[in-house]
């Protein structure tokens, strides 16, 4: 196929490294402005929450339909409207002061950012079944590279005199330009479908006339998916808390847990394509979900702020290439398309990310926080002992 001669995958690879970044840059730039919609709208807790799981919403709503569109019109077209959406509501959740139109707007933001994640993994998936060297770590790098630069861009820009407002339009221009930059490095969709029939059979999907997403390895590594989302989603939601309450860290700087693991996951998605070559992928997840476990266990089971750090840290370096992993795996289901395959996956995962940490929250409630931890690190060591298991 003359759109998958080496010149063009290595561009391929690096367009879509570039919209992974789109997505970090996005999805953290709004993480940013979560105090100002606060104080804007004049909301409590609570209802700043409830307006927040409509994020949430979009992006899993939008999952399974982003899976249609895949397969109608190809990943490239998607991620381009999908990224074009993200661009239009970024700026529009630093402007509007009704709460009912806010949650429209974030519902809306969530789908762009459901649809064009699942678009952005089975691209990759496809460039690396034709690459022949794993890539799906150094993209997922990018993602944390946006999320790090995007958490600290708005402010930045901010800090240097411009308004909120025009902070938010100038990262939404840098998001369109980065897609119409990529467009044209990315597989079109006639390229697509031949390198996802000669990887998983598609017809064989057709011919059994199953629903793919209720296939036992779907479910299996969406399972898996979704411990790993529910890890990262713990030291989101609830790493600050725990070196707060837990470590008697100012409130100033209870951030700096979920600092130290995002530095580390992100470092370890830029050299875990190496790895991978190196290892296999089961040695990775199940050596990764091990140094996972006992970094959990060693931030709960200890009373130092030093050891809490080191044990999140040891959490970021061991799961960071697990769901990359997880993701080749998913690429590759004999029956099962690609584009069938990865928004199944991502969305089981991020079913995790979303309600893990509310789950959490209730086996704090009942306990307490170290133990709704370490009952994390224990979910790991399941992952891993699985996995080890597997034909």
């Amino acid at each position: 196929m003359e759109s998958t001669t080496t010149a063009h995958l290595v561009k391929s690879k690096i367009a879509t490294q570039f919209i992974f970044l789109i997505c970090g840059l996005g999805m953290s730039s709004w993480a940013t402005m979560v105090p100002f919609a606060k104080e804007r709208l004049a909301l409590n807790d609570g209802s700043l929450g409830l307006l927040l799981l409509l994020l949430g919403a979009g992006a899993i709503t939008m999952m399974p339909i982003g899976s249609i569109f895949l397969q109608r019109y190809g990943s490239r077209i998607v991620i381009l409207w999908s990224a074009l959406l993200l661009a239009l509501t970024l700026p529009l959740l630093l402007v509007i002061s009704n709460p009912i139109l806010m949650g429209v707007v974030l519902f809306l933001f969530g789908a762009g950012v459901g649809i064009i994640d699942v678009a952005m993994n089975a691209h990759a998936v496809h460039v690396q079944n034709v690459y022949n060297k794993p890539i799906m770590s150094s993209v997922h790098g990018l993602f944390s590279v946006g999320g790090l630069l995007g958490s600290i861009g708005l402010g930045f820009l901010i800090q240097i005199g411009l308004t909120p407002i025009a902070a938010a339009v100038s990262i939404a221009i840098l998001l369109v330009l980065i897609v119409f930059g990529q467009y044209k490095h990315l597989l079109d969709g006639k390229t697509e479908k031949a390198i996802s029939h000669s990887h998983s059979g598609e017809n064989v999907v057709t011919a059994k006339g199953s629903f793919p997403w209720l296939r036992k390895t779907v479910i299996y590594l969406g399972f898996l998916c979704f411990v790993v989302f529910l890890a990262e989603g713990a030291m989101l939601d609830w790493s600050a808390v725990f070196l707060k309450e837990n470590r008697g860290v100012s409130i100033e700087w209870a951030g700096i847990g979920y600092a130290a693991f995002s530095i580390a996951m992100a470092i370890m998605r830029l050299v875990g394509d190496k790895i991978v070559s190196r290892l296999d992928g089961k040695k990775v997840v199940v050596y990764g979900s091990l140094l996972a476990a006992s970094g959990l266990f060693l931030a709960v089971l200890t009373p130092w702020l030093a050891t809490a750090l080191a044990g999140f840290i040891l959490l970021g370096i061991g799961a960071a290439n697990i769901v990359p992993v997880f993701f080749s795996e998913g690429g590759r289901i004999k029956g099962v398309p690609a584009g069938i395959a990865i928004p199944a996956i991502t969305t089981y995962g991020y079913a995790g990310q979303l309600a893990g940490p509310a789950a959490l929250g209730y086996i704090a409630n009942q306990f307490s926080l170290p133990v709704a931890i370490g009952f994390t690190g224990v979910l790991l060591l399941f992952v891993a002992l699985s996995y080890l298991s597997k034909a």
